[in-house]
Parts: structure tokens; C-alpha cells; sequence
């Protein structure tokens, strides 16, 4: 009996996943039908949108600002050490590493000991002013003694003028020693000379390992010290585009987000010769006040401006939506509702466009998503 019982079970529980399953795709019809209708097209270029509605996710909405449109498309560029904040340490005497104090990314102050060489050619430096004073005080005694004994005539006038040579030899000898050392700019003994840092700034670079022979005529430095306050952007420009730029011309850095603060500047200098390498003219600029995260050999763009350039709204690209010949963007008048408006352009480029009638600054765009919007708008109407 209960064998018999079982197939019309088994219908039964069938049945039962059955309505479930229908029950299931009914309410999920209704909430698209209820997502839908949530939009509601107030006009022919208006959608309205009410908070935590799911098509709000897929929209970036930015609020876009003033600039000054470029004289031309901005051009690859890179960031790199200012000159003249920068110094390339070599050691000035032979010697072999012993000790490296400074690491790279430490921050060193003027006259800091960047590493310890034993260099033979230092304590000969200082024998060698040590001998020079010497002789000088030995040369200048006798030729106080010459001055005394020509007075008295015991000698003859040429014998006081060879003295005379001698004491004047010993002292370029002395001051000559003295420069030496000097320029050394150390303090050591036993053959340790300190290798110092000209500049405080903060080590870049360090070509120098533990027991690594030093020579003054080397081709690579040890250290490289540099400020970072101070940093330059270096581009290479086409012959004919090297034309609409001047030293002095503002330029303005164009960066991904990781980039943040001042990313304006001045072209410092235009280069006079063409590289024969990439056949393009270098072009440095000056960063006012370099941006928090810049970094050497970062790459940028390099927009130059012109000063006598009225300032446009900037937006990019991704907001626009054309239409025949005509442009629109999509603007948040309030939360939610969005206005599809046109514009008129300046200057397009290949990230940024420029308007200059249509949006004002500080409005709110749809920077992502614009696409959708339209063709939203197209199927309601």
C-alpha cells in the first residue's frame, strides 16, 4: 500500500518546486517592472532617479572646474631631479669602501658623512701640508735673519732677495697644501677619509658597495643627493610643435589621481639643439610647488598654456554624448535628476575637452555612464 502511495508523492513534491519556481520568476518580473518604473522621464532630456536606486551604481558624477585650455594636445613627459638642486657625489681621493652610512630615501644635512674610505692618498695630503709648514716657518726664519743681517751689511742685497724667493716659494707651497685639504672636506687619520655630503636633500641614489674601489675620474657617482622640493618635467617636443613655446610659458602637469596639490609650472628652458637619438627638442619646466606623490622618472603630460587664453570648463571626454553634429553632456541639477544638456567647445583633446558655453564650474556631471543615460533617453522617447 505504501508503494503505491509513493508516485503520487513524488507528484506532489514536483508539483509544489514547480509553483515555487513560477512564484519566483513572477516577483522577479515584478521588481524589474517596479526598477523600471522607479525611472521617470520628466521631459524629453530629463531622467529622474530616487535615492538607492540601482541605476545610481553605474554613474560617476563629478564636479567639474576651470582651466586654461593648452596651445596644443599635452605632450609625454616625465618627471625628473631639479639641477640645480642636485649634486652627484664622487669621491675626491682613491680609496676603498669601508663603511656606508647613508642609505637611500635617508635625509642628509650639508657637511653629513656619507661613507668612510681607507685612502692612503688623504694621509698624504695632510704629510704633505705638515711638510709645507715646515719648510714655510724654516724660509720665513731665515729670511727675517737675511732682513737683519743686510741691515747690519754682513750680506749682500742678492743674497736677501734669494732669501726673499725662498720664503715667498714656501708660502704658495703652504697655501697650495692647505687648499688641498681643504677641498678634501674631511677629518680622518690612519688613511680613513670621510666622504661628506655637499647638500642636505635626501640620497636618491647609491652606487657604492662595502669594500668597492673609488677613483675621482669614475663614471658613475657613489651618491646622488637632491631635493625634493624641487623637481623639473622634461619633454621631448617635434620640431613643429617647438615653435609655440617660450621659456617662461606656464605649462600645467596632467597626471593620473595618484598626484595630488599644485600641478602647475613654468618652461625653464627650450632646448637649442635637436637630440639625435629620438629627433626631438628637450623642453624643461620648472613645478612651482611640486604635487604630494611626485616622483623622478614618473610619467606625465605636459600641457602648455597660453597666457592669453580665456579658462573653459574642463571635463573628459567619457562625458560626452554626441548627437549629429552636436554635443551633450548630462548634468545633476539636484539628486537624482539629470539633464541632458549641450555644449559648445573651446578646444577637444585626446582626454579632456574645453567648454566654453553650456557648463559653468562647479557643476556636477556624469563623468561615467553618460552612454547609458542617452541610450535610456532614446528608448523612452
Amino acid at each position: 500500500m505504501k508503494l503505491k502511495l509513493f508516485p503520487y508523492l513524488s507528484a506532489g513534491i514536483a508539483a509544489a518546486l514547480l509553483a515555487v519556481y513560477i512564484a519566483h520568476l513572477q516577483q522577479a518580473q515584478a521588481d524589474e517592472n517596479a526598477a523600471a518604473a522607479e525611472t521617470t522621464r520628466i521631459a524629453p532630456d530629463q531622467l529622474r532617479y530616487p535615492p538607492g536606486s540601482p541605476q545610481l551604481a553605474y554613474l560617476n558624477i563629478e564636479a567639474v572646474k576651470s582651466l586654461t585650455p593648452p596651445v596644443m594636445e599635452p605632450l609625454p613627459a616625465r618627471i625628473t631631479f631639479d639641477e640645480d638642486h642636485t649634486v652627484r657625489v664622487f669621491s675626491p681621493v682613491a680609496g676603498r669602501t669601508q663603511d656606508i652610512v647613508a642609505q637611500p630615501g635617508q635625509t642628509v644635512h650639508a657637511g653629513d658623512v656619507l661613507a668612510w674610505l681607507f685612502a692612503p692618498d688623504y694621509d698624504t695630503a695632510v704629510a704633505d701640508l705638515h711638510k709645507a709648514q715646515a719648510d714655510h716657518d724654516s724660509k720665513q726664519s731665515a729670511f727675517t735673519r737675511a732682513q737683519r743681517l743686510h741691515e747690519a751689511g754682513v750680506i749682500a742685497t742678492r743674497d736677501l732677495e734669494a732669501a726673499q724667493a725662498d720664503a715667498r716659494g714656501a708660502q704658495a707651497e703652504l697655501e697650495r697644501a692647505t687648499a688641498r685639504l681643504r677641498g678634501l672636506n674631511s677629518v680622518g687619520r690612519d688613511g680613513r677619509f670621510a666622504l661628506r655630503a655637499p647638500i642636505g636633500g635626501v640620497i636618491a641614489e647609491r652606487h657604492l658597495n662595502p669594500g668597492q674601489e673609488l677613483r675621482p675620474d669614475a663614471n658613475d657617482p657613489a651618491f646622488v643627493i637632491t631635493d625634493t622640493a624641487h623637481l623639473d618635467v622634461v619633454a621631448d617636443v617635434s620640431e613643429s610643435d617647438v615653435k609655440k613655446l617660450r621659456a617662461g610659458q606656464a605649462i600645467r602637469i596632467e597626471s593620473s589621481d595618484a598626484l595630488e596639490g599644485d600641478l602647475s609650472g613654468k618652461i625653464s628652458t627650450v632646448g637649442v639643439a635637436m637630440d639625435s637619438n629620438t629627433r626631438r627638442i628637450p623642453v624643461r619646466a620648472h613645478l612651482a610647488h611640486p604635487p604630494v606623490g611626485a616622483r623622478p622618472e614618473m610619467f606625465v603630460r605636459m600641457a602648455p598654456l597660453d597666457d592669453a587664453s580665456q579658462a573653459a570648463v574642463a571635463i573628459p571626454n567619457t562625458a560626452v554624448v554626441t548627437t549629429g553634429q552636436q554635443s551633450f553632456v548630462f548634468v545633476e541639477r539636484s539628486p537624482g535628476l539629470l539633464v541632458k544638456t549641450q555644449v559648445t567647445f573651446a578646444m577637444r583633446g585626446r582626454d579632456l575637452s574645453y567648454v566654453s558655453q553650456g557648463l559653468t564650474p562647479g557643476a556636477r556631471v556624469v563623468t561615467k555612464g553618460a552612454i547609458l543615460l542617452d541610450a535610456e533617453l532614446a528608448s523612452d522617447n
